[in-house]
Formats: C-alpha cells, structure tokens, sequence
C-alpha cells in the first residue's frame, strides 16, 4: 500500500533529484530481471528522492503492457521502503489507464503520464486523457508536457481543482513563457519538475522559473555526482555549477549529440563504462559506437566522476 498521500509524495519528491532507471535488457532483448533488480537496488540507496519505472530512460516506449507493469512490480519489490516508486502511463487513453491501473496494484504511489500516442489534439481532448486517468486511479499523477501534449495553464488549473491525486508537472518544452504561466496559476497546489534531454544543463534557470527538481538521466550511472550538481543548483551556486558542466556535462552532450535517440542510450553506455552493463537498448534506438563508447568511457575517468559504490550487479549476457 502507498505510504504517502498525494500531497505527502509532491511535497517530498519536489525536494530531491528524481532517478529514471534504465530497464537493462538480454542479449536477446528481453528484460533481464536479476540486473534490473541490482540496478535499482544500487539507484534507490544511492540519494535520490524518488524513482520513476518504466520512463523514456526505461524505454518504457518500447516495453509491452505485460513488460511495463512487470518492471513496476519488480521496482516495487526492490526499492518500496526506501524510496518511493511511481511508473509509468502511455500510449492511447485506455492503455494510458490499463498502466495506470496496473501501477498502482503492483503498489507504485503514482505515475507519470505521458503524451497520448502520436495524435494531436486539443485542449478539450488532452483534459479528457487526465481526466480519465486521474478518475480510474487514486495513485497520483504527474503529467509530461512534452510533444504532442502541451497544457495551458488554465487546462492544468482545472484538472488541479478537480482531481486530488493530480500532482505534478513535468515539463520537455523550455516554453520559458508558457511553463511561467502554469507556474503563476498553480502557484503550490503542484510542483513542477524539468524533463527536458539532459535536464542538469537547464536545471538552474528552470530552478528560477520554480521547477525544483529534475529527472536526471545520469543518476543512472555517477550517482554521485549527479547529487552534487543537484546540490550545487539548490544552493544556486553558479560557480560549481558552471564546472561541473565544463567538466563532464558539455563534453557528454557532445556525444549524445552524435546520433538521434543517443538520450537513452548513452545512458545504458555509461553503466557499461562504469562496470554496470545493463545491456542495449531495443530498436528502434541504436547502441553507441565503440568510438562513442570509448570517448565516453575517457570522459568520465577524466572528469574523475566513476561512482565510490562498487560495482557488484549481476551478469547480463553480452551484446549480439
């Protein structure tokens, strides 16, 4: 069962670094259970403030209904108690709630729900997907705007006054306009989270706009100084915020820049370069090169970042 109610779980993730584990999988592209496991052992003791199964970083895209609420169940098993777990809701409307409702009977405190499959829509129609979402669950829900899922801020206001358990706002756009908007007329009745690819390079002019947290994609592999960089942007530190990308978070964009879907892939890549293979990603993503692989490899010894946990998951089968 949930250990916090709805208002409980936005205040006590709105003021910690979210982790968005990889889903690792076998060579032979299935989900491999046993790393999954370590890998959200090792990610829900590591700091961060709650844990998302299933996301973008998660591939959750390319999981199947059975798969996703698979994965949740597992997230569940392994990190309720120390952390709270949210999954995730995509797809059409009646998938969206099918993952919703599946979440929440694995015993996830929420979800994020993400833009309806590749339709655009309205205002009136994006109202009716959460709607129907936050009517079908008492988890709590967190919406991504993003793509084809853009909110205003008086669609968000209404859904806000209607539904308790409508929590969060996760924000892909860098809209700075639009996201000020639904910050002013929501004002703490949510909290508001960045998402957009590499969240830590605007994580302190989002922090600005009142976004306070952020899900950071490279919490999946130096845990620690992902923390620091997210400390370092609490306390608005310019200065060591300014070094932490010199140092390491510019050159690594550099490298994800190299081939379209590297976003999520480059984080699989940097579990293999820390010595926590979590295998490769699924089509339609591609690995990285072993040039990319080997450059990003360098980069993180150079940057002096390799996380202090040692690393002890299980074995995942190697690559085809």
């Amino acid at each position: 069962m949930p250990t916090h109610t709805p208002r409980e779980l936005a205040d006590r993730l709105q003021d910690g670094l979210l982790s968005f584990p990889v889903t690792p999988f076998s060579a032979e592209g299935a989900v491999d259970d046993d790393a999954y496991r370590a890998h959200l052992d090792w990610q829900s003791r590591a700091g961060a403030a709650g844990l998302f199964a299933a996301g973008g970083t998660g591939e959750g895209f390319s999981l199947t209904p059975e798969e996703n609420a698979h994965v949740v169940r597992m997230a569940v098993e392994e990190a309720a108690g120390i952390i709270p777990v949210l999954g995730s809701a995509g797809g059409s409307t009646r998938q969206a709630i099918a993952n919703a409702v599946a979440a929440e009977e694995a015993g996830a405190e929420g979800v994020l729900l993400l833009p309806p499959y590749l339709t655009d829509c309205d205002q009136q129609g994006l109202e009716a997907h959460v709607d129907a979402v936050c009517s079908a669950t008492s988890a709590a829900v967190i919406v991504y705007n993003r793509a084809n899922a853009v909110y205003s801020a008086e669609t968000v206001a209404r859904l806000a006054a209607r539904h308790e358990n409508f929590i969060g706002f996760k924000d892909a756009t860098g809209d700075i306009e639009a996201v000020t908007k639904v910050v002013a007329a929501n004002g703490d009745r949510l909290f508001y989270l960045g998402g957009l690819p590499t969240a830590e390079t605007f994580a302190l002019p989002m922090l600005q706009l009142g976004f306070s947290t952020y899900s950071s994609a490279m919490y999946n592999f130096v845990p620690e100084f992902a923390l620091e960089f997210y400390a370092d942007v609490r306390r608005q530190d310019r200065t060591a915020i300014t070094e932490k990308l010199t140092r390491f978070v510019l050159p690594y964009l550099e490298i994800r820049d190299r081939a379209k879907g590297y976003g999520v892939s480059i984080v699989k890549a940097g579990l293999t370069a820390v010595g926590r293979d979590a295998g490769g990603v699924r089509p339609p993503l591609q690995d990285l090169t072993e040039t990319d692989l080997a450059d990003l490899t360098a980069l993180i010894d150079r940057a002096d970042i390799r996380p202090e946990t040692p690393a002890t998951p299980a074995p995942v089968a190697s690559r085809s």
